[in-house]
């Protein structure tokens, strides 16, 4: 049974949350702030950490910067901030994914399983059928392996957020076919979050930037118009 920490100061998130992943069948060990939840990691470390960011004593990123000194643990950022610079930082310092509130209960436990199936594929206790279903998908110069939540162009390794992952491989499974943004919304949000386009146009945006900044020349996601995106393998 893996062992969730949630460190909000948020009572209620606290409650909610934690009530969900208890059904969901995980232990989840809950704090109040960053303070209370690094001296507790520094004598036993959990599995992964749901963070919030703004938090009295110490945020989430100061808690962050502090594991990543001793801790390769996923982490995943709650924020209820709009602003991408903190986003960048989090990633930059090593979060593994953010989910912003209000977030549905369902899409933060899908994301919490995809890191977790991550690091079992790092520490090699993958199932078969799992390392079956997460085969590496290779388009040209696009390498993404799925257990690892892995990509790479031209070689060269490019961090995504899960969200930014999950729209590449659904494009990158059938090169040429059109998806719409109704259907890229299905892969990234389940049916209790409401997302409009601009969304997933701005998450498409954010994709090619990183993809741009391996490679200046990145041209395989393709906008048409009124229409949806497409992967052109090249």
């Amino acid at each position: 049974m893996s062992k969730i920490a949630l460190v909000d100061d948020d009572r209620n998130i606290l409650t909610s949350v934690s009530m969900t992943l208890e059904a969901e069948g995980f232990e989840v060990e809950t704090y109040n702030d960053g303070q209370q939840a690094f001296d507790a990691f520094s004598k036993k470390l959990p599995d992964m950490a749901v963070l919030d960011i703004k938090m009295p004593r110490m945020d989430g990123m100061d808690l962050l910067q502090r594991l990543r000194q001793k801790s390769s643990m996923p982490v995943i950022f709650l924020t209820s901030k709009d602003d991408e610079i903190d986003e960048v930082l989090g990633l930059r310092m090593g979060a593994d994914d953010y989910v912003k509130k209000p977030f549905s209960q369902r899409l933060l436990v899908e994301r919490i399983r995809a890191l977790l199936r991550r690091q079992e594929a790092v520490d090699g206790t993958i199932s078969p059928a799992e390392a079956e279903e997460g085969k590496v998908i290779e388009r040209g110069e696009l390498r993404m392996d799925p257990l690892r939540h892995a990509v790479s162009w031209k070689g060269q390794d490019v961090s995504l957020t899960v969200t930014e992952f999950l729209l590449l491989q659904a494009l990158a499974q059938r090169p040429g076919f059109v998806k719409s943004r109704d259907q890229l919304m299905d892969v990234a949000y389940d049916d209790q979050v409401y997302v409009d386009d601009r969304t997933i146009d701005s998450h498409i945006k954010r994709l090619r930037k990183k993809l741009r900044n391996v490679d200046s020349d990145f041209s395989a996601i393709e906008t048409l118009y009124g229409i949806g995106y497409r992967y052109n393998e090249e």
